[in-house]
């Protein structure tokens, strides 16, 4: 039997048991698929990474995701979460960790930039991996039935409902108040019928709800929804944040912008979030989306496997 060590941080907070909570296996050399799913299983968390050698070692690492029940190409605050730790022990592999590292990831290559604050590493800060992609609107009684809210609570005052992705798809709408923000509830039911009638492609239907904030424009409180991949609601989801963030500014009228945006998230399940994007846009369209947040270091241990 094998001892592997792990360590478990709270991302996007500076609260431990708040933020986004993710499972960090620092040395998976020797591990199958087939475990490494199981593992991710057995924490239960939205994402466990694997870190193991990089196929260049030009790079840190190859950085594997699971949730629960797949291995994803991608996610925010995984990404986030892994750099903290990598950063915190110094090296990897043998080898010493710097400011900037770089994640192999079966979505491409990930760069991450380490966030310090009064001489510790506090967070990362990572780099979409596309553009901004723009997909087709849905339609507020889908959106509403999903969420178990009134048709009228989806409201389009900046957009309508639609797919937009970074990287992942998520269907982003507006609600009309923060209070019909706190009552939207996941409907399974409903979520099966719009992941038929809207494939997202890549995962189930996932629904990123959003309220802006009242006197500061580039302030939002968010919920996201993904129940058909085991995500009743995630306490902070950097990859939906930061397609929604890219949507936002390329509305704006201007040509060229460096908007600096905070997503709230989590308040709802009592895990507070806090989400910070920097959106940069040249020649009308959204050119970069920078994802970073603050970490807690929670917990460290060993697996028997």
């Amino acid at each position: 039997m094998a001892q592997v060590a792990y360590e478990v941080v709270d991302v996007f907070t500076t609260t431990r048991f708040g933020g986004n909570p993710l499972a960090v296996i620092p040395d998976a050399q020797g591990l199958d698929d087939a475990l490494m799913q199981r593992i991710a299983a057995e924490f239960g968390y939205s994402e466990t990474t694997f870190v193991l050698p990089p196929a260049d070692p030009q790079h840190t690492a190859r950085v594997r995701i699971f949730t629960p029940a797949a291995e994803m190409p991608f996610a925010g605050h995984p990404n986030v979460g892994t750099a903290f730790v990598l950063a915190r022990r110094g090296a990897v592999f043998g080898r010493l960790v710097g400011e900037q590292m770089s994640f192999e990831e079966r979505a491409g290559l990930v760069g991450v930039t380490i966030l310090h604050g009064d001489g510790d590493v506090t967070g990362a800060a990572i780099t979409a991996l596309r553009v901004l992609e723009v997909g087709p609107e849905v339609t507020p009684d889908l959106v509403a039935a999903c969420a178990s809210l009134a048709p009228e609570e989806v409201v389009a005052t900046e957009h309508p409902a639609r797919i937009v992705s970074v990287g992942m798809h998520f269907v982003v709408a507006e609600l009309a108040s923060r209070a019909a923000l706190a009552r939207a509830r996941p409907n399974p039911a409903q979520f099966a019928e719009a992941n038929a009638a809207v494939p997202l492609g890549g995962g189930g239907f996932a629904l990123f709800l959003y309220v802006s904030t009242p006197g500061a424009p580039q302030q939002f409180s968010a919920r996201m929804f993904a129940p058909l991949d085991n995500v009743i609601e995630d306490p902070a989801t950097g990859s939906a944040s930061a397609a929604l963030a890219a949507y936002r500014v390329a509305l704006m009228p201007e040509a060229e912008a460096d908007v600096a945006l905070t997503i709230e998230q989590g308040v709802d399940m009592g895990r507070p979030s806090q989400i910070r994007l920097q959106v940069r846009k040249a020649k009308g369209a959204v050119q970069q989306v920078v994802i970073g947040g603050d970490c807690v270091p929670v917990m460290r241990g060993e697996l028997s496997v």
